[in-house]
């Protein structure tokens, strides 16, 4: 039986998950980063990006969030984001749509654009659908 240890994964709304892991794959500021049991105290702040958990037993499960920060404890993962969503609450067409809109401003010459924000919903559309990616990848 594989070593685990206590993940929450909270978003500012309600807690997404709570259980036991045997992996935590985040994307972190610096990249991504994998935590298995054992793993040595940590605090990083994470991009918005897809969050892969392999619970007790080998069953995988994806997760998106926004942004956050994730905390290794001894046998402990929390993931504070700023929102969490389960595969099943994503919606690919609207992520798409918000991609779509984001990309139109970045490329518009008008003076009223606030180009940071754009560029935020950007990035935020593209890890929800990278999200989804890996989802059906994993359901393959």
């Amino acid at each position: 039986m594989a070593m685990t240890l206590n993940c929450d994964i909270v978003s500012a709304e309600n807690e997404i998950f709570s259980g036991l892991v045997e992996m935590v794959v985040a994307t972190g500021s610096q990249g991504d980063l994998g935590v298995n049991y054992g793993h040595a105290p940590l605090l990083t702040s994470l991009e918005p990006g897809p969050v892969r958990i392999k619970k007790q037993g080998g069953e995988e499960e994806v997760y998106y969030v926004s942004g956050g920060f994730l905390e290794v404890q001894p046998n402990h993962v929390t993931i504070l984001a700023d929102t969490a969503l389960r595969a099943g609450d994503m919606d690919e067409a609207a992520a798409e749509e918000a991609k779509k809109q984001a990309a139109n401003k970045l490329l518009s010459q008008a003076g009223d654009i606030d180009y940071s924000k754009a560029a935020i919903q950007l990035a935020e559309a593209s890890a929800q659908l990278r999200a989804l990616q890996a989802i059906r990848r994993k359901s393959r």
